[in-house]
């Protein structure tokens, strides 16, 4: 039997109510993607992965958090002058490794919330603080090396702390301590990061965030490798409603409903292709 993978990529708090919008939408529509034999999970898309494979929610008793009041959240934003050092580390990065060590130096400078404060937050999202039986994988970037990591439960690290290192975007938020290392956003290697489902012939992928830039690949030029290497892909991100309904600002909780709304809505339009691709 074909193995599958769900792939979901970061994009903030908004990316965290558009995937599973998404998801639930498409549930409705007869496809059901938490039967994933893998879920592959990157910045929001850890947040994602985490909740649907904890099997503790049903994918509407999940979609109706994204609805809720997000009590407990940082309202957050991504200054200009950290977009500028983004965009010139990408320019003078000759490789994934190298912008992470230089994204790694941008997050261990910036004043930031506290550790502590921000993993309290990160548990308040999750369902559930120990790893699935399921295979999950999430990722995240050494903040002194740029080296990449690729966290599951077999890795010895607490599903919380991966988590939250996923979700560590350099400058905004600090990069998480797990045994004596730091770690940051694994959307610094790719926002999706959707190679690491090369072993699977069925892969569906939900990409908030699906740009690429310098050595940064795209989650579009990833899925066309597996497409060619002979997988059965199919990528979605936001249409036009839904990047109006997330708005400029990715990291703005009052922004998490309208984005889950929408992907809700779009769904339907998504299933046949989506389960072209699922169950042939």
């Amino acid at each position: 039997m074909a193995t599958t993978a769900l792939v979901l990529g970061g994009g903030g708090l908004t990316g965290v109510g558009w995937e599973i919008g998404m998801l639930a939408g498409l549930a409705v529509s007869g496809v059901d993607l938490s039967t994933a034999d893998a879920v592959i999970g990157t910045s929001a898309g850890s947040i994602v992965g985490a909740q649907l494979t904890s099997g503790r929610l049903t994918l509407d008793e999940l979609y109706a958090r994204q609805l809720a009041d997000p009590t407990g959240e940082i309202a957050a934003r991504m200054g200009p002058t950290t977009i500028a050092r983004y965009a010139l580390s990408v320019l003078r990065s000759r490789d994934t490794a190298a912008f992470g060590a230089r994204m790694g130096r941008l997050a261990l400078a910036a004043k930031t919330p506290a550790e502590a404060e921000r993993r309290a937050v990160i548990e308040q999202r999750l369902v559930s603080h120990d790893w699935p039986d399921r295979c999950l994988v999430i990722t995240a970037v050494n903040a002194a090396t740029g080296e990449f990591a690729a966290f599951d439960r077999s890795s010895g690290v607490g599903m919380v702390d991966a988590v939250a290192a996923s979700c560590a975007v350099p400058g905004v938020w600090p990069p998480v301590t797990i045994d004596g290392n730091r770690w940051i956003d694994g959307g610094v290697r790719s926002s999706a990061n959707v190679d690491l489902a090369a072993e699977h012939e069925r892969v569906v992928i939900l990409a908030p965030m699906a740009q690429g830039g310098g050595p940064i690949p795209s989650a579009r030029a990833q899925a066309a490798k597996l497409t060619a290497a002979g997988a059965r892909v199919v990528l979605l991100t936001p249409d036009r409603a839904a990047r109006d309904a997330i708005g400029r600002n990715p990291l703005d909780p009052a922004r998490r409903a309208p984005a889950a709304r929408a992907g809700r809505a779009r769904a339907a339009g998504h299933a046949e292709a989506v389960a072209a691709v699922w169950t042939g």
